[in-house]
């Protein structure tokens, strides 16, 4: 891909609005799908370490049928400028450090493996690609977030 844009504090880098398209394709079957909507990364004013509120809401197309869509996580901070990402309940779910601009974390769950790429394009542009594989999954989830004004 090239050049990589180094973030030197994640939650810094993070806050506020972004525009998000993310492509879903079932490897196994040959489906795809499509997420269109916004995330917000917010002060996250319930948690005792600070951090960010993620928030994803939008519509997400499988197999021509939308239906809306929507998540949340939290963003903990963590040594160095990097973050402990979290479920909105507080389970662990991977880690994300992008001093040097690209960052890979695995995330098992139950029998499958969630493996995430996570690139910085620039200040206002950055992608995370995550690889799903296990018995019942064989999924690549492509999203790109582009800054909002």
């Amino acid at each position: 891909m090239g050049e990589f844009w180094p973030v030197p504090d994640v939650l810094a880098y993070l806050a506020g609005r972004w525009r998000v398209s993310r492509s879903v394709r079932d490897l196994a079957s040959g489906a795809e799908g499509e997420f269109t909507g916004t995330t917000g990364f917010r002060e996250d004013t319930e948690s005792p370490d600070g951090g960010l509120l993620h928030h994803e809401s939008g519509t997400f197309v499988w197999q021509g049928v939308a239906r809306p869509a929507e998540r949340t996580l939290r963003f903990l901070p963590g040594p160095g400028g990097t973050a402990d990402v979290r479920f909105a309940d507080g389970r662990p779910f991977h880690d994300l450090d992008l001093t040097s601009g690209r960052h890979v974390a695995d995330h098992p769950c139950a029998a499958d493996l969630y493996r995430g790429e996570f690139v910085v394009r620039d200040s206002d542009h950055w992608r995370t690609v995550w690889r799903v594989r296990g018995p019942a999954k064989d999924l690549v989830l492509r999203t790109d977030y582009a800054r909002e004004d």
